[in-house]
């Protein structure tokens, strides 16, 4: 089935800047709540919201096979289960609608008032109930330099690393979208110099700078998912923003690596990128070498162009660009993640979230996390307010941005931005 909203040459009839990481090609899927207070799913184009389960009510997805209340959900989860066909389907039919040349929608006022709304007056959710989470650790570049600081610089990747994609399950609970506030999370450290572990805030809370996709129903238990089937199962994109507390981590993570320094928060942006609309933008990923066993092996343009960066805004300060990386330079692809997650017979549910692991380039200038940008702390930030950052204030904002950008098209993900407050406190 051909994926006609990508179509570069369409317009829409409503206004879109150029700029915008939201054009008609794009049509991502998310979650938000109405001025009404009415909790619906949707997609966005420009500056406007669409309620897709309106939509759906005024018969604009008819010929479709869709459950009734299939858009008048919380979650995107039962959309998901549909599979490809369906994901396609609804984006092509969208693209449709909102078409410069076509009159329906456009030329009727009342269902307008019904379907679209600004930005701004809807509050955006957690696209998916995210049953489980797991993190992987991708980036060569940022294995390496994270080896170096840790251990021994001259074995700084472990022997495993360039034969398996590396992973550890998260939690999901503590996943949040863009613009809920992350409190400084306390915790137990070994200061320097002492045998004897201390618990208080984290002194070296960090970002990192990672993207996530989302899967729907993959296999059963037992079954695995062979690598050249795995982006079937693959729905759609976010960016994620994984905190961590490095000191913490330092700590707790030998023998059984990444708890409470990974788990206190973790944002995503939250509108779902397709990889349908991804297709155009399919980029070589790094050789890998060694080969890796059969059950990993692809051939052809596996990962996907997308620009990113970091900005860090002190709390009443200016946004500072820190960092400028790409997801291209992630050495494990999706599909290997995913083929090798299932690979021992896991279960793969609609839902469940795998983040990428910091997504760090070879300059640095690329580097995808604050660990990495001071070297430690050691090499401090230096912000255009005067004031320095070995890692991350109280105060201040993370922002984080990607977008794909060819033959006058950009897709984005528009940003994921929280803010790091003091540790809670009860009341």
């Amino acid at each position: 089935m051909p994926i006609t909203a990508n179509d570069p040459s369409r317009k829409s009839w409503l206004e879109v800047n150029k700029d915008s990481d939201f054009p008609i090609q794009n049509i991502p899927f998310g979650v938000f709540l109405t001025k009404d207070d009415v909790v619906t799913i949707g997609t966005r184009i420009g500056d406007f919201a669409i309620d897709l389960g309106a939509l759906q009510q005024l018969n604009y997805f008819e010929g479709i096979e869709l459950t009734d209340d299939m858009f008048m959900q919380d979650t995107l989860n039962d959309f998901i289960s549909d599979g490809k066909k369906t994901w396609r389907l609804v984006r092509n039919r969208i693209a449709e609608i909102f078409d410069a040349n076509n009159s329906e929608l456009r030329d009727n006022e009342k269902h307008r008032e019904i379907v679209i709304f600004n930005i701004e007056d809807v509050e955006m959710q957690l696209p998916v109930l995210i049953g489980d989470y797991t993190d992987f650790y991708s980036s060569r570049e940022h294995a390496t330099n994270v080896g170096k600081m840790f251990r021994d610089p001259e074995n700084a990747l472990l022997p495993n690393w360039l034969h398996i994609p590396v992973g550890y399950h998260g939690r999901s609970s503590t996943i949040i979208p863009s613009g809920i506030p992350v409190h400084r999370p306390m915790g137990q450290t070994l200061p320097n110099g002492e045998t004897t572990p201390v618990f208080g805030p984290s002194r070296l809370v960090d970002f990192e700078l990672e993207t996530a996709f989302i899967t729907t129903d993959a296999n059963i238990m037992g079954e695995n998912i062979p690598v050249h089937e795995a982006e079937d199962y693959i729905f759609g994109m976010v960016l994620l923003n994984d905190w961590s507390a490095r000191d913490i981590q330092k700590w707790e993570y030998v023998p059984l690596g990444p708890f409470l320094a990974k788990n206190f928060a973790s944002s995503i942006s939250p509108w779902i990128v397709t990889l349908d609309a991804l297709e155009p933008f399919r980029a070589k990923g790094p050789k890998q070498d060694p080969m890796p066993l059969p059950y990993l092996q692809e051939k052809g343009k596996k990962t996907f162009d997308i620009h990113l960066e970091v900005l860090l805004q002190p709390e009443n300060g200016e946004q500072n660009l820190i960092s400028k990386s790409n997801f291209k330079y992630m050495y494990w692809s999706m599909s290997q993640q995913l083929a090798h997650h299932a690979s021992n017979g896991c279960r793969i549910n609609s839902g469940d979230m795998m983040g990428s692991g910091t997504i760090s380039g070879s300059t640095p200038d690329s580097f995808g996390s604050i660990l990495e940008l001071t070297w430690g702390g050691k090499n401090p930030l230096k912000l255009s307010d005067g004031t320095e950052r070995k890692f991350i204030n109280d105060g201040d904002t993370v922002i984080m941005r990607g977008y794909c950008e060819k033959d006058e098209v950009r897709i984005g993900f528009g940003e994921v931005c929280n803010k790091l407050l003091p540790p809670f406190t009860r009341k």
